[in-house]
């Protein structure tokens, strides 16, 4: 297992996975991702084929200039758009909208700065540009003309133009009219349209593949119906983004939807002073069309209404996103114990000296049946050189923390320890079979891959017993990872793929089992 090959296969992966993904978007929403991938694969290939020596540097290379930093610009200007940071997202927009032209992004600079000079309460100069850009032909005009209604608190005026304008097709491959249109609904009333309209586009909203679009519009229905502690929640969470402005505002809302006009009122007037003219308008708009949750819902309404609650629990359970304030003792216990090996390995001859390795515990299977049976558990904290550890560790806490958070800390370990020191027993019982040459093995990464067996059987239990969506569609994740890490380990030289493959079952039935255990005795 050498650097090169990992790296050559992260672009590939990196490079299937957003194909994959481009194939759920509008082709004006993916062009770019789809031209990207394709040429940095076949360039991958032709190096690899012509100059396999460059073939890591070269697709590397590419991979970071052409979809890393696109990748992370993009979130991050999600993010300061989310937290209405509009200059700071208006300055790296500019800087990124060459990379991905083909996708729409050289438009949004523009869409920014506006939304930045209607914070500066510079309005005149922000509609100036608004006015410029509106076309009720592209999506960056429609974009633009909901935006000015939103920017005046013209719910009911954006109510009409969507209805008169906007047929279903183009609501359904454009997200951000969606949100528009649902926040219009409820800003006027109608809340038995919100949950129907929401059900409706909910399909769309998530393949959008930003999981801040579709609880934003969930937080409206909760907050125009009064849910005051489940909109608390959505912004301790799962909206954490969002600017403590914005929050304070939609939990002020839901008050007043709730009935707690006093309160809510004096929420909103106190951000009166410290906010911009758009808030401003929201907020004279609150005010002068208070609205209630005391508006019957129908019996449909409710039903929509209670799954969105029921959604956003399992959302939170199996989103694989901690929250803050967890803790995985656990998964850090695990980490530094794996340091503290490696570091003693350095410090009594290498992590890459096999007589250091063997001295140290490394699994030996001729010498386990021999009676050093304590090779077993030994093994599965050595690694062989710094790479070998980073990719377990890395593993480590990405799924340990999931695993940890959802079945606590002691059914963790168990799973942990039996997936990593029975994949080294299945190891040892295969050598003996098939009569090998003593050879030595070490490594976690039997017990990463039954982490993988675990949230594999956390995700199946939620999908079976909870009928949960979302559990539904982390399991095919999962169930890709490991068809393509199967792809990997027999491709490599050096992996273990008896070791990968026994820790990934092993996983799965244990944490099955403590699942079922866990369920009857509770």
């Amino acid at each position: 297992m050498d650097l090169d090959r990992i790296l050559i296969w992260m672009v590939c992966l990196s490079c299937l996975a957003l194909l994959l993904q481009a194939t759920r978007l509008p082709l004006r929403d993916s062009l770019g991702w789809i031209l990207v991938s394709s040429f940095i694969l076949t360039i991958t290939a032709a190096t690899f084929y012509f100059s396999p020596a460059w073939a890591a540097w070269v697709s590397g290379s590419l991979w970071a200039i052409l979809v890393m930093i696109p990748l992370l610009g993009r979130a991050k200007v999600n993010r300061l758009f989310y937290q209405q940071r509009y200059s700071q997202a208006y300055k790296l927009a500019a800087l990124l909208r060459w990379l991905h032209p083909a996708d729409g992004w050289l438009e949004q600079p523009q869409f920014l700065r506006a939304l930045e000079l209607g914070q500066q309460n510079r309005m005149d100069d922000a509609l100036k540009i608004f006015h410029r850009d509106q076309n009720h032909k592209t999506p960056f005009g429609r974009k633009t003309i909901a935006s000015l209604y939103h920017m005046g608190a013209q719910w009911e005026e954006l109510l009409v133009w969507v209805r008169d304008s906007l047929p279903e097709k183009v609501l359904l491959q454009e997200p951000t009219l969606v949100v528009y249109y649902l926040r219009a609904l409820g800003e006027t009333g109608d809340l038995n349209s919100l949950l129907q309209e929401l059900k409706r586009f909910e399909r769309s909203l998530e393949k959008s593949g930003d999981p801040t679009t579709i609880n934003l519009v969930r937080m409206y229905a909760l907050a125009f119906c009064g849910q005051t502690e489940q909109v608390k929640q959505m912004f301790e969470h799962s909206l954490r983004i969002y600017s403590p402005n914005s929050r304070t505002f939609w939990q002020a809302t839901a008050e007043m939807a709730a009935g707690n006009a006093a309160n809510a009122g004096e929420q909103l007037r106190s951000l009166e002073n410290s906010s911009d003219v758009v808030t401003r308008n929201a907020i004279a708009w609150r005010l002068s069309h208070p609205g209630s949750a005391q508006k019957v819902l129908t019996e449909s309404s409710q039903q929509i209404l209670s799954r969105i609650g029921t959604e956003i629990k399992q959302e939170a359970r199996y989103s694989g996103r901690a929250f803050p304030g967890t803790k995985a003792y656990g998964t850090y216990a695990l980490i530094g114990l794996n340091l503290l090996v490696f570091a003693l390995e350095i410090r009594l001859g290498g992590s890459e000296n096999i007589e250091t390795l063997y001295r140290l515990g490394g699994l030996v299977p001729q010498l386990v049946l021999a009676g050093e049976w304590w090779r077993l558990v030994s093994a599965v904290f050595l690694h062989f050189g710094a790479l070998h550890l980073a990719m377990n560790m890395l593993g480590l806490y990405f799924l340990g923390t999931f695993v940890e958070r959802i079945i606590g800390i002691w059914r963790y370990l168990l799973a942990y320890f039996i997936s990593g020191v029975g994949s080294m027993f299945v190891i040892v019982l295969l050598a003996v079979r098939m009569d090998a040459a003593p050879q030595i093995t070490v490594g976690a990464s039997g017990a990463i891959m039954g982490m993988i067996g675990t949230m594999a059987a956390i995700l199946l239990w939620g999908w079976r017993q909870e009928k949960s969506r979302v559990a539904a569609r982390r399991l095919r994740t999962i169930l890709f990872i490991v068809g393509l890490q199967v792809v990997f380990d027999l491709t490599t030289p050096q992996v273990s793929f008896v070791g990968h493959a026994s820790g990934l079952v092993l996983g799965f039935l244990i944490s099955l089992l403590l699942l079922w255990v866990w369920q009857f005795k509770d």
